[in-house]
């Protein structure tokens, strides 16, 4: 499998602390009453007498420090300061009195998309060196931003350079913030690549054997359940969403003890959705953009990512990450719509159309989560078309107990990934009654199909449980442009969130009340 390539994250006190040559001097522009306005930087980074040369440069060319506005200008204007680089970089920021951590993250981001690979004596391309000041507007937002910026997936094509290296100055540097800042980068990182890998290399055995390789070197339990072991122990929506693929399927195991865990540690199950492929079945999917279904195991790349960068950060959190992973294809054997499923733990599903799978593998992974007894369950997919009719493509619709639900969407929303608190209406879960079956996969009706999705979902999850569903549909993999940090196909979203709500909850701000689920 090819992995993308991140640069690797450093952090200065100021310019002089750097020992390696600067390709690019990145400094943020801001957008005044009067025109462009620029910030000084820690240390030396912009005394005075040089951030006058550079706006008046700056002015000359046209900036305005307009929010996403990225200024090239030579490094000359420097010249004299001590500070050597190449370029300078003015990434605009919109008024100076908006700043959030996300205006940093984004505008960090674009500044690395726009670096450009310098070319050696010999002519050839090389990776190039950033330094930020990004940095005095928020250290951690800064590395995160310009890592995720800088990713590059080449997938079978060959890979050019692009940004090795980037050192954001600080006022107060810190080794911990550039490490926590690569392993946040790297969970989000390895969630895109797992998205972005073709469905003839990433399929249920081989991602299971990925998950065990990863997890393993973390230091993680794993368990694997193959399809004989599925059939015996009756995880049926599983079984029955992957018997039409010659690929059989998967359930993955993986579970994170602090070391210092006891009875007081709270404990959080992970669920993701995994259909490394999906034609939709026997309901089969129109051909056009069909190929964008490599992405459906979005959700599975999210938790997977999550968990392991929980052992990484030493979260003092208990988590277990229960992970489906199927292929959805419309072989002899594969389930029809009519068919009846008997999910892990006994209830029944009436299939109706067999491009609702998703839920039918989510459904056995939750009971078997619950069965471990966590107080808390997020579990995410890329699940409803719905979604992004009603949210669009870059905002998750978040579901579940009220309370527990409205913590996560206000963490994602910090933490950039924009999620969106969502109800579960009670006329739409009668939509799922069925005749012959406890439950139908599928509401008859065009309305509402994301809150019914999550409806069909609230029935396997145990009482007590605190529980989230994430649909990041439309938000784990991006078929428009570039933006900010955000590239195009696998964005890693929502991978920020989970790990802000482990975060929360090991720090004991959640409290599992048993709230209700709305």
């Amino acid at each position: 499998m090819v992995r993308g390539h991140l640069p690797e994250l450093a952090t200065a006190a100021d310019v002089s602390a750097i020992s390696e040559h600067i390709d690019y001097l990145v400094i943020p522009a801001f957008k005044g009453d009067t025109g462009i306005e620029i910030a000084g930087g820690p240390g030396q980074a912009l005394d005075k007498q040089y951030q006058v040369e550079m706006w008046k440069v700056l002015t000359a060319v046209g900036a305005t420090g307009a929010e996403d506005e990225v200024t090239v200008i030579p490094g000359d204007v420097l010249a004299g300061s001590g500070i050597e680089a190449d370029r300078i970089l003015a990434v605009g920021l919109g008024s100076s009195e908006e700043i959030t951590e996300e205006t940093v993250r984004q505008a960090a981001g674009v500044a690395s998309r726009k670096v450009k690979a310098p070319t050696t004596e010999e002519g050839d391309k090389r990776g190039a060196h950033v330094a930020s000041t990004l940095g005095i507007l928020g250290t951690e937002a800064a590395l995160v931003g310009h890592a995720l910026g800088a990713y590059r997936y080449s997938g079978a094509k060959a890979a050019t350079p692009g940004v090795d290296k980037v050192t954001v100055l600080a006022q107060n540097a810190e080794d911990d913030a550039a490490k926590k800042a690569e392993i946040v980068a790297g969970s989000v990182a390895m969630a895109r690549d797992l998205v972005n890998t073709p469905a003839n290399v990433l399929y249920p055995e081989s991602y299971a054997e990925f998950i065990r390789t990863e997890a393993t070197a973390a230091g993680l339990d794993v368990e694997i359940l193959d399809d004989k072991q599925l059939e015996e122990q009756g995880f049926g929506g599983i079984i029955g969403v992957g018997k039409g693929s010659a690929r059989p399927p998967r359930l993955v195991r993986v579970s994170y003890t602090p070391a210092d865990a006891g009875e007081s540690t709270p404990f959080v199950a992970l669920v993701g959705k995994g259909i490394t492929f999906d034609t939709g079945g026997i309901s089969l999917k129109p051909g056009a953009n069909m190929w964008d279904m490599i992405s459906d195991m979005g959700g599975s790349a999210a938790v997977v990512a999550s968990i392991i960068a929980a052992a990484k950060l030493e979260l003092n959190v208990r988590v277990t990450a229960t992970v489906p992973l199927a292929e959805n294809m419309p072989g002899s054997a594969a389930t029809r719509p009519g068919d009846i499923l008997r999910h892990y733990g006994g209830l029944t599903t009436e299939v109706l159309n067999t491009d609702a799978e998703g839920r039918l593998v989510l459904a056995d992974a939750i009971v078997r989560a619950c069965e471990d007894g966590p107080d808390y369950l997020i579990e995410t997919a890329t699940l409803t078309g719905a979604q992004m009719v009603a949210l669009g493509l870059r905002t998750p619709g978040i579901m579940g107990s009220i309370d527990f639900r409205d913590r996560v969407s206000m963490l994602s929303q910090e933490v950039g990934e924009k999620g969106w608190p969502m109800p579960l209406p009670a006329e739409l879960g009668e939509a799922l009654k069925s005749d012959v079956a406890d439950l139908r996969n599928i509401s008859t009706t065009r309305w509402g199909g994301m809150s019914v999705a999550g409806h069909y979902l609230s029935n396997f999850v145990a009482e007590g449980v605190e529980w989230v569903h994430i649909d990041v549909a439309g938000p784990a993999y991006n078929t428009g442009s570039a933006h900010g940090y955000t590239p195009k196909r696998g964005t890693g979203v929502p991978v920020r969130t989970i790990l802000a709500a482990l975060e929360d909850v090991a720090a004991g701000n959640a409290t599992n009340t048993g709230t209700e689920r709305g």
